[in-house]
């Protein structure tokens, strides 16, 4: 595993660049460039916060910063399970013509989902600093493990979903089925106090994107960082993701070109 993250890393002059190749096209000629990244959770932020805050029984300065950081989360996440299923097949030339490491197209996806989300994180810390401020600002270093391990989870994600699309053309649509279910039973726009109240704490405790969005709310909402079960949780599912992740690679990569 070493060995090919090693040939990963000698390739990244050409993955950057696809990386900056995307991020430019997606841009051209745009009006409000980046800034149409992040209209979209501001202004579900907005929207959500003015009808539900009341309804949760939450001050508006604990649930926007709440919720901007939650859809952070899941705007990356959503862009990184729906890319990853089309990666390969938008590198297919480039899978034809060069024996890269197939794991560089998936990292590919992630790395742009991951400037936006980066961007967007941002400006949930300005807001969350501006409406209650930080009583420990040295608990936003644990941010960097956090996205080491939101990095390895969402590369072996879309790992999973680009080599299962080629096999399973209907994939997309499978995991969009997938990915509406887990938004209503992760604490994205509700508190976790909700599911608690009735007797459903259990979906929040065991459920691993609850615990990865945590080690993100944790550090900006509390001030201190997520805890040791919830680190555990969120880091034996991303070791989960990754073994199934590799031993895809090391079954299919090879085999992979002859099924697109």
């Amino acid at each position: 595993m070493l060995r090919y993250c090693g040939s990963v890393w000698d390739c990244r002059w050409f993955w950057l660049s696809l990386v900056r190749a995307d991020l430019r096209t997606r841009y051209r000629r745009s009006f409000l460039g980046l800034g149409w990244s992040l209209l979209h959770p501001i202004a579900m932020t907005i929207v959500l916060c003015t009808v539900f805050h009341g309804l949760f029984d939450v001050a508006v300065e604990e649930y926007a910063p709440y919720l901007l950081t939650g859809l952070c989360f899941w705007n990356a996440l959503t862009a990184i399970a729906i890319g990853g299923c089309g990666c390969l097949y938008q590198a297919e030339n480039y899978i034809r013509q060069h024996p890269a490491p197939l794991a560089i197209y998936p990292l590919r996806t992630v790395l742009g989902a991951g400037f936006h989300f980066l961007v967007a994180l941002l400006v949930a810390v300005v807001l969350t600093w501006s409406l209650r401020g930080f009583d420990n600002v040295a608990a936003l270093y644990s941010i960097v493990p956090a996205l080491v391990i939101l990095v390895v989870a969402g590369w072996s994600l879309a790992v999973l979903t680009g080599i299962a699309n080629v096999y399973f053309p209907d994939t997309l649509h499978l995991v969009e089925v997938v990915l509406q279910l887990m938004f209503y039973a992760t604490p994205i726009i509700y508190p976790p106090r909700l599911l608690a109240d009735k007797g459903l704490g259990w979906l929040v405790s065991y459920n691993p994107l609850a615990n990865l969005v945590q080690l993100l709310r944790a550090p900006i909402l509390d001030g201190q960082p997520a805890s040791a079960a919830t680190y555990a949780i969120a880091v034996l599912a991303t070791l989960a993701i990754l073994g199934a992740a590799t031993l895809a690679l090391k079954k299919l990569e090879r085999s992979l070109i002859f099924h697109m």
